[in-house]
């Protein structure tokens, strides 16, 4: 793979015009793909075959409709006064006919009505059921602040009302705002102050940008073929973002190093590409595995944005391996700092690094301490994981019209009226048997009451309304729909469908918990394989995927603190505790794989590298450490302030994925692959790098470039640096 990359570094850097312009005409065919041919996204989320989805459809089918979004238009009455006080249910009613004459609005129930109230029983409440005839990810922003300001105009009008509901709802900002702005702020410091050059930092820079807006724009153009998830776009941005800002750092940082070293720009790119582009291209495949292995959870909105992502890092990989070579062609030397660029300049790691070997000797020195202290602190933080809940009912934002319209439901008229399942009849004799099954669900416990709600002229078809005495995102709530069903199974009827919007939580959240386990054991072990052909060891492997768990478990665990319990909510710009969305846990758990395997990947190299060309384990530990170090934590600060840029303006689906990501990648870089890493590699010592005699068999990926020596002519080869580590004194001293 080395010698094949760095042809390909070598033909990129020597045809850089045409690279160049191949890849901007792809960045502009995707961006006018976007603005031809896009098409809108569905923000809900739902398992084909799953009995919520089915019996969705067939309300779709029986009664037309069906699937329209509705609002709930909340109507208190005011102090001392009833909705059925002869002035105050004049003035909702001429309220409801007001809200029926809405654009997009097909209907609006008057709560009023003696044959269907929805009147809270000390009457000082009632609340009207506003349905659109489209879903609510087709109502236009017009057709919903229609709404708004009728709710806002009768509310100046002295009527206390409040709206909720998902038509009301309006779309969270898909990017992070001006807090995003200023996390690639961060990342352009960072770079600046790695490469010591502005010119280097805006380059890194550009060609990620380039790289997650042919991902994005591509991404944007498929919407018009093919139904995707309003969040893929961002979840793709986010992490196409951070990965292409750091592949182009590692190579870029290669090349700087091979220039110092005495190579001309042309043989520096070739050289660069080929040892830190194989860096990058394993590390890209570790993502992408683990990204598109989501599709073993069997849910077809989750396998489509972890494609979807997937495909954003397979551009920002051949925008690092071909796209950057080629713009490093233009830049030449100016890639280094000012001072640096004379020839017989001193390459600053020729200096030692002190911070950075001082913390290595400190850590290996101090091993079983180092490790212990890492592994306790990550254990705390993870405790909360073990309570963690997850649910896609997603609880109003703080301060909001649809929060005090949840509110004023929740305390007049009881928490599961803001949640009510649905129960279909189909079939022959609908109302008759509808009327049963209300009755039977009466009896049940948590059920504040079961009604009839609607059937057809024909009697083929009839709805049950059943409202929870609990709130629509509790276990009890959850236990209820489980309850609901086994009365059905019970009496033998597979025409009754239980369904909802909770029902259909229900059924997401427990299909993902099931599929949770076999994707982690997928990861787990494609972990080990991958590390073990790169590295050919056992004990590496094993070590990083223990450090991986210990990762996902504390940023699950301090997400879980956060988000559900509620503590240092403040610091990232919510209010809310609520459980976590269904589907945060897989994809944060995909995603952190792929980038805690990068890390693996860019800072064991340099030490396995270290260790092939003759330093003792310890040594190689060292020089490893203070080699990769450097790079891995400027890129893991991007990342973190890439991530952490979706946080505080992010949408509500978003920020619990972002901030995941964030601290997640705050705890391997820093206390796993900074400190847990180095202190067990140097307590296994040799045994860290042993391959048994029986998996002598298995092929050489060649990530750090060996190949290079045998292929890449005598001259150049030895100007390679580093190939053979001498222990300094210090190292020497501590061992």
């Amino acid at each position: 793979m080395a010698t094949f990359l760095h042809r390909l570094g070598l033909g990129s850097f020597r045809h850089r015009w045409a690279v160049t312009i191949v890849w901007l005409l792809v960045f502009v065919g995707t961006g006018v793909g976007a603005v031809t041919l896009s098409g809108t996204m569905a923000t809900s989320f739902s398992i084909p075959g799953q009995e919520s989805t089915t019996a969705l459809d067939l309300i779709d089918e029986r009664f037309g409709g069906g699937s329209g979004g509705t609002a709930q238009v909340v109507v208190a009455a005011p102090d001392g006064a009833k909705v059925s006080d002869p002035a105050v249910a004049a003035e909702i009613t001429a309220y409801v006919q007001k809200l029926a004459a809405l654009p997009g609005v097909e209907s609006a129930s008057n709560p009023l009505d003696p044959q269907r109230p929805t009147v809270a029983p000390d009457q000082s409440a009632a609340y009207s059921t506003v349905t659109y005839g489209t879903p609510a990810p087709e109502i236009t922003v017009e057709q919903r602040e229609a709404l708004l300001d009728a709710v806002a105009e009768a509310r100046d009008g002295g009527l206390n009302t409040e709206v909720s509901g998902e038509a009301s709802m309006e779309p969270g900002s898909d990017i992070g705002g001006p807090a995003e702005a200023v996390g690639v702020v961060v990342a352009l410091i960072v770079l600046a102050i790695t490469y010591g050059s502005l010119v280097a930092a805006g380059m890194n820079l550009l060609t990620a940008i380039v790289g997650v807006g042919i991902g994005a724009l591509g991404i944007t153009t498929l919407s018009g073929f093919v139904d995707l998830q309003s969040t893929t776009p961002i979840l793709a941005i986010m992490l196409g973002l951070a990965v292409g800002i750091d592949y182009t750092l590692f190579i870029v940082t290669r090349y700087r190093h091979e220039l110092l070293h005495g190579r001309d720009p042309e043989n520096a790119t070739a050289m660069a590409v080929g040892t830190a582009g194989s860096a990058v291209v394993t590390a890209g495949i570790t993502v992408v595995i683990a990204l598109a292995g989501l599709a073993v959870a069997g849910i077809p909105f989750l396998t489509e944005m972890g494609i979807a992502a997937a495909a954003t890092i397979v551009v920002a990989v051949l925008i690092a391996i071909t796209l950057v070579p080629a713009v490093l062609g233009f830049m030449g030397r100016r890639a280094l700092p000012r001072r640096l660029r004379a020839a017989g300049a001193v390459d600053p790691e020729e200096q030692g690094r002190p911070f950075y070997r001082a913390w290595a000797n400190t850590v290996t020195r101090f091993r079983t301490l180092s490790l212990l202290a890492a592994v306790i602190v990550l254990g705390v933080v993870s405790i909360p994981f073990f309570s963690m809940q997850t649910t896609l009912i997603q609880p109003a934002q703080a301060g909001s019209t649809q929060e005090r319209a949840q509110a004023i439901i929740a305390e007049r008229f009881g928490p599961g009226f803001s949640g009510p399942l649905v129960v279909l009849v189909d079939g022959a004799n609908a109302t008759a048997r509808a009327t049963a099954i209300a009755t039977s669900f009466q009896a049940l416990d948590g059920v504040e009451f079961a009604s009839l709600s609607r059937a057809r002229p024909d009697d083929t078809a009839a709805m049950v309304a059943v409202i929870a005495s609990s709130a629509p995102d509790s276990q009890e709530t959850k236990d209820l729909v489980h309850a609901l069903r086994s009365t059905v199974d019970d009496a033998g009827d597979d025409e009754i469908y239980v369904t909802g919007q909770t029902a259909i939580s229900v059924d997401v959240a427990e299909k993902l918990d099931q599929a949770l386990p076999r994707y982690l054991i997928l990861v787990v072990g494609l972990a080990l394989v991958l590390l073990i052909l790169v590295f050919r060891s056992l004990l590496v492997p094993v070590t990083g995927v223990l450090g991986f768990l210990l990762t996902i478990g504390s940023a699950l665990g301090a997400t879980t603190a956060v988000f559900q319990w509620g503590w240092l909510n403040a610091l990232v710009n919510t209010e809310t505790e609520a459980p976590l969305l269904s589907l945060a846990p897989i994809i944060v758990i995909g995603i952190l794989f792929g980038l805690a395997m990068d890390y693996q990947v860019f800072l064991v190299s340099r030490m396995h590298e270290a260790h092939a060309h003759g330093a003792s384990p310890r040594d190689a530990v060292v020089t490893g450490f203070k080699q990769a170090a450097p790079v891995v934590i400027a890129a893991a600060t991007i990342m973190f302030a890439v991530f952490a840029g979706f946080v505080p303006e992010g949408n509500d689906t978003i920020k619990p994925i972002a901030f995941a990501l964030a601290v997640g990648i705050l705890f391997d870089a820093i206390i796993v692959r900074m400190i847990a890493v180095p202190a067990a590699l140097s307590l296994m010592g040799r045994a860290a790098w042993w391959l048994p005699s029986w998996l002598s068999w298995l092929p050489t990926l060649d990530v750090e470039g060996a190949a290079l020596e045998r292929t890449v002519p005598p001259a150049t080869v030895s100007e390679m640096p580093e190939t053979a580590p001498v222990p300094s004194s210090q190292d020497s001293t501590h061992r």
